[in-house]
């Protein structure tokens, strides 16, 4: 499974790279915090499958890295070649890029 630290997404953003952004958490996690992805809750993810792009690079985040990393295998047998699991989700970007985001 690939992966993107989170600098490296920071830096994506930053240049304005094109690339999707999705976000495996629950709808409550992701009113608290978000870094504006895509909302698909992991146990939609084989549902809404349709909603995610096989022509650029997707990054796929949650909480901590366990359920964006559960999302990309079930991704992957679909077919997808193209995904990347955010190491240590938003507790990781929280800890080394913006220390004000709310964490739970």
């Amino acid at each position: 499974m690939k992966e993107i630290s989170v600098q490296e997404l920071k830096e994506k953003q930053d240049k304005g790279e094109d690339f999707q952004l999705i976000d495996v958490r629950e709808d409550f996690e992701y009113e608290m915090s978000n870094l504006g992805g895509e909302l698909i809750p992991l146990g939609g993810i084989l549902i809404e499958a349709d909603k995610v792009d096989k022509t650029k690079p997707v990054v796929v985040m949650c909480r901590s890295g366990k359920r964006s990393a559960a999302a990309i295998m079930q991704l992957e047998q679909l077919g997808f070649t193209n995904l990347y699991n955010l190491q240590g989700g938003i507790l990781a970007w929280a800890d080394e890029i913006d220390p004000t985001i709310n964490v739970y």
